[in-house]
């Protein structure tokens, strides 16, 4: 059967989703997505009140330098890269009691500078890692599959393999937290603090936890000649461009259609998907030649019900708890925003192993989209544990309490008062549950532990044929680039008919 006449559904319209849909729709394919909320992006998605734009959850993009991942996929589907600037720094960390913040810059001789001047006899531990990232960049730029589930998916792998990548492999098994004990770096509180903030936005878990060779990527793309970008606009420009590729190529997407069941025909090979018009509220089967879901691994599971192999479901079950976040979105005049303040920042309360209270913070330019002249838009996260917001406190009063609290800890270095402070909303895990369908309102993906990085991880084929898997459960991670590396993965994997 030619690609011409092959039909493929797409379950969610997040940025894997979508990328997805666009580089099949622009390879010959017809495609259909289907997502349950208003406007798509997913967590990359924006929302407006009274003039203020605000990013939902991901507020920074990697991958639009040449070669990234993301012009890699904007150069194939021929539409153009959105209008951004590089985060420098990429983000100002303040440290509990500290005035002065460790600033992650972009060029690799001032960071070099900042982390000997910040953290001390350090700097072969870096080193350390700028040698493992090279490495793993080179060998992730010749686009393996990882995990590999098929001949072809292996031979993708082995056509990747150099010899510099094998001084990686006896790492495979490594944390952070082993490296920093081989380097006498365990009694740095200042060093593993830094690290357990920085990794959290990026891993999921702390250094303690997170897979040495996903950290040493993770830590480096800031730096040139790569970089964290801020789109001007909103981060809502990626979706649209895509929306707009797919439906150029004679795609279609339909949002407020939610898919609660997946069926595989035993006798035709085909894939079938119930699916409800939230707004008619009317429901039917669609039937495909392929499903991509952009979902959570947690949500596939559901989705397929019985037909998932008990070994797949039983591991699932068996994840440790995925984050969840409660974000609060400010508008505000400009006047409550410091002087050269940076795009991104993070504050941290109090040194703690085991609660550590701190917020990400995104901080809108002068003139990027997201705020009339004169005023700005602060957005800050903080990663919550999901049973409490699913236990017996009354719902409103958690919501206002940690409104509260995240403004509290936020007036410590912006200027917020009654003159200042024009808007504030907030969003729970429930919040993200209501609006983009993922299991608990679960804001990241899967924990980059080892035992569920890279060789070991979720991969984009599942043990169902012609039923793929992408997003941020999925190789490599989380972020706009790795749900963009999944989708272009699956791409590969269903045109080579393997």
């Amino acid at each position: 059967m030619g690609k011409a006449n092959q039909r493929v559904i797409v379950v969610g319209a997040g940025i894997g989703g979508l990328t997805s849909a666009a580089l099949l729709a622009k390879r010959g394919y017809e495609v259909i997505v289907y997502d349950l909320a208003i406007v798509a992006g997913g967590c990359a998605s924006t929302f407006k009140r009274r003039g203020f734009t605000f990013d939902v959850g991901a507020t920074q993009v990697a991958g639009l330098e040449s070669g990234g991942i993301h012009d890699r996929i904007f150069r194939e589907l021929e539409i153009d890269i959105p209008e951004a600037t590089y985060c420098d720094p990429a983000c100002a960390v303040f440290l509990p009691n500290e005035k002065e913040p460790i600033n992650v810059w972009r060029d690799r001789d001032q960071w070099k500078l900042e982390r000997q001047r910040q953290f001390p006899n350090s700097e072969p531990f870096w080193q350390f890692l700028e040698d493992l990232f090279w490495r793993s960049w080179r060998f992730q730029g010749r686009d393996p599959i990882l995990p590999p589930r098929h001949p072809w998916d292996l031979w993708q792998l082995i056509k990747a393999l150099r010899i510099d990548i094998l001084a990686t492999v006896p790492y495979t098994f490594s944390t952070v937290g082993d490296a920093l004990r081989g380097f006498g770096l365990t009694a740095d509180l200042r060093l593993r603090t830094f690290l357990n903030l920085q990794l959290k936005l990026y891993s999921q878990v702390n250094a303690e936890e997170t897979a040495l060779l996903y950290a040493a990527t993770a830590l480096a793309v800031s730096q040139s000649p790569l970089g964290l970008f801020h789109l001007k606009g909103s981060m809502q420009v990626l979706s649209d461009r895509l929306v707009a590729s797919i439906e150029r190529d004679c795609g279609k997407v339909f949002m407020q259609h939610q898919v609660t069941e997946i069926q595989k025909s035993a006798t035709t090979g085909k894939v079938r998907v119930k699916v409800t018009n939230l707004r008619s509220k009317e429901t039917w089967w669609d039937e495909a030649d392929h499903v991509v879901t952009n979902v959570t691994v947690n949500n596939f599971v559901e989705l397929l019900g019985d037909q998932i192999p008990q070994g797949y479901a039983h591991r699932v079950k068996n994840l440790k708890p995925a984050s969840v976040a409660f974000v609060v979105y400010l508008g505000v005049d400009r006047a409550a925003i410091p002087e050269n303040c940076p795009p991104h920042l993070q504050f941290l309360e109090a040194y703690s192993e085991s609660n550590p209270h701190s917020l990400f913070v995104s901080v809108s330019k002068e003139g990027d989209g997201r705020a009339p002249a004169g005023k700005a838009t602060i957005i800050a996260s903080e990663f919550t544990d999901a049973e409490v917001w699913y236990g017996d406190e009354d719902y409103q009063s958690l919501k206002q309490r940690f409104t509260e609290r995240a403004i509290a800890q936020l007036s410590e270095y912006f200027h917020l008062n009654e003159q200042t402070l024009i808007h504030v909303d907030a969003a729970t895990p429930q919040t993200f549950v209501r609006y983009t369908g993922r299991d608990r309102g679960i804001v990241g993906g899967v924990g980059m532990r080892v035992s569920t990085f890279g060789p070991f991880g979720f991969a984009n084929r599942t043990p169902i044929k012609n039923i793929w898997l992408v997003g941020d459960s999925t190789h490599p991670g989380e972020g706009t680039a790795g749900v963009s590396y999944s989708a272009l993965t699956v791409v590969r994997q269903i045109t080579n008919r393997a």
